[in-house]
């Protein structure tokens, strides 16, 4: 039986490498002139930028953090996690409820006080039943970390309003902080938070796409990029693709391309599913990348939550995650922006969203004007799933329906789920525990 795999990211080359291990016969149809999707890579000037934003790689699932550490071999770089939030003017530890000594008095107070009369409201079942992400901040978290930093910084990064989301998705993925770690973490103590991801590797070289690519290096000879579908059809012998120049004809039909991609290209789709895929929200992102002389601060990566510094939510420095990322005497920063159609960046040029981002960097005191060699900027459309109130309908109709049509939803945006690296992968494991 012969399988087609649509898309040629993380999700699409795992896939293709374990189908192909059970002897398989196999194509991955990428629209793309080259494989990575969202972990793609870009050298240049003797800098690496992931485009898609800043990638390491960290794990709880033992057995996907095994596979990716394994198919990298040599070429790995580990690194202990110093992240910090930019808040006030001052760089507090991340997490946020564990550097709360770094704060200014009164916010300490704010924040701590809350936390315990949240505590003590749920022990009593007096919180009111969450209806959305903000009101799970609030009973999570409490009314002072909700607002010094979760509040403002959720809405940046997901650019839509935290009480208009779902929280579904959240329960088990951010854990309540135990109350000890609280009040050790208001009175100096060190605390972490977070832990799996306190020590993580990254490639030395090559970027993200090194992962990728080492995944896919068993099966590169039955990938095709440069092939955007446009045209599917279900016939009795199987399936037709089609990318209005050529036709491609398997059995069974995988699918790891965005819902907004694949159904429009399926042929006599319901109106009732085109309108539930038209109603998924997500986000698109914007990376700045900067290379400097010099060095810049000991930081992994910075969480920027106020709009006074900028569009800019997260600031990377790849430099420190590999030596082999910036030239000699150099660092690099790589900042993000996530964005909706409409928004303001979308009416901004290339020039004005890096001066923009540079600006926000002079202000943070994390690079010096004078010290910056280079800079470029990527766009990815599909960045971010936005779990909004009307998501779990939505998705349902959508998935029933691919489903009943004998398509197989795999990853990140084909699932429309907000899968990290690890997610992926383990959805591919899944699927193919499933499909023996």
């Amino acid at each position: 039986m012969k399988t087609a795999i649509l898309g040629g990211g993380l999700t699409g080359v795992t896939l293709a490498r374990f189908l192909a291990g059970k002897g398989e016969e196999i194509v991955v149809l990428e629209a793309e002139p080259v494989i990575g999707g969202l972990c793609r890579s870009r050298q240049e000037k003797g800098f690496c930028f992931d485009t898609g934003g800043s990638h390491i790689i960290f794990s709880r699932d033992e057995e996907v953090l095994r596979f990716m550490l394994s198919v990298l071999e040599e070429n790995r770089a580990v690194r202990k996690r110093n992240t910090k939030i930019f808040y006030k003017d001052r760089f507090v530890k991340y997490p946020f409820e564990n550097g709360l000594s770094g704060l200014p008095k009164e916010d300490l107070y704010f924040c701590l006080n809350e936390y315990v009369k949240t505590l003590i409201a749920e022990e009593k079942g007096e919180l009111p039943p969450v209806k959305n992400f903000r009101d799970w901040i609030y009973s999570t978290f409490g009314k002072g970390i909700a607002e010094c930093y979760l509040i403002p910084y959720n809405r940046k990064i997901w650019n839509y309003p935290p009480e208009r989301m779902s929280a579904h998705w959240v329960e088990g993925r951010v854990p309540r902080p135990p109350v000890e770690d609280i009040i050790r973490s208001a009175i100096g103590i060190e605390t972490e938070g977070y832990t799996h991801q306190a020590v993580f590797s990254y490639p030395e070289e090559g970027g993200i796409e090194a992962l990728v690519r080492a995944i896919a290096a068993p099966v590169m000879d039955r990938v095709t990029c440069g092939f955007c579908v446009s045209h599917i059809r279900k016939s009795c012998s199987g399936w037709e693709i089609s990318d209005g120049a050529r036709t491609v004809f398997a059995e069974r039909l995988i699918s790891t391309i965005p819902l907004q991609n694949l159904i429009p290209a399926l042929e006599g789709v319901p109106e009732r599913v085109q309108q539930a895929v038209s109603s998924l929200r997500y986000n698109s992102v914007c990376s700045v990348f900067i290379g400097v002389k010099g060095s810049v601060p000991d930081i992994s990566w910075l969480y920027v939550p106020s709009p006074d510094i900028g569009l800019l939510n997260r600031v990377s420095f790849p430099s420190h995650y590999s030596t082999h990322v910036a030239p000699e005497g150099c660092s690099s920063v790589l900042a993000e922006i996530t964005y909706n159609e409409g928004d303001p960046l979308t009416r901004m040029n290339d020039g004005d969203i890096i001066r923009h981002v540079v600006n926000s960097l002079l202000a943070m005191g994390l690079i010096r004007n004078e010290d910056v060699i280079y800079t470029g900027i990527a766009r990815h459309r599909f960045a971010y799933v936005v779990y909004d109130l009307d998501y779990l309908a939505n998705i349902s109709v959508v998935r029933k329906y691919c489903e009943e049509t004998g398509v197989d939803l795999v990853g990140r945006f084909a699932r429309f789920e907000y899968l990290n690296m690890d997610g992926c992968i383990r959805n591919v494991l899944e699927y193919m525990g499933r499909a023996q």
